[in-house]
């Protein structure tokens, strides 16, 4: 079980409260399928992911973004057990999407570059340490199904 400092848990539920959702979301996992193209093979009925363009302005690529991040609320409102929180998303993902569980860590990433530009110089070093933290149990309770 992860040990959270009160430092680490404010942090988290401060991140959480001064994200735009209708921002963030769309922006990092649009940011995701063009860097890291492989992952639109997992988005084949999202229509057109044929460019940049098309894929920032495909309205559900932005609607799977929200919920990411909505899923994300959920390991934030239950800091101290998110692996078992996450149990029907990693079986869902393992089981029938059939997604590679290193696509959880590429997502991971690309929010954190998100967040960092959209928070500028008040996403500290010690602010992306704490959000490491948090995405790192995030991604290994996602992929707790696959093994």
């Amino acid at each position: 079980m992860v040990q959270w400092t009160d430092f680490e848990r404010q942090t988290i539920q401060s991140i959480f409260g001064k994200m735009d959702y209708d921002d963030v979301g769309p922006a990092a996992l649009s940011r995701c399928l063009i860097v890291y193209p492989w992952t639109q093979r997992y988005f084949g009925n999202f229509g057109n992911l044929s460019n940049a363009a098309a894929i920032q302005g495909n309205p559900k690529v932005a609607a799977h973004g929200k919920t990411v991040l909505q899923g994300l609320v959920l390991a934030v409102k239950n800091m101290d057990d998110i692996k078992a929180t996450f149990t029907e998303l990693s079986v869902l993902h393992s089981e029938k999407l059939r997604v590679d569980p290193d696509n959880f860590r590429v997502l991971a990433d690309v929010l954190t570059i998100v967040i960092a530009a959209k928070f500028g110089a008040s996403f500290t070093p010690e602010i992306q340490a704490t959000w490491q933290k948090f995405m790192k149990v995030v991604v290994a309770a996602m992929g707790s199904r696959y093994f």
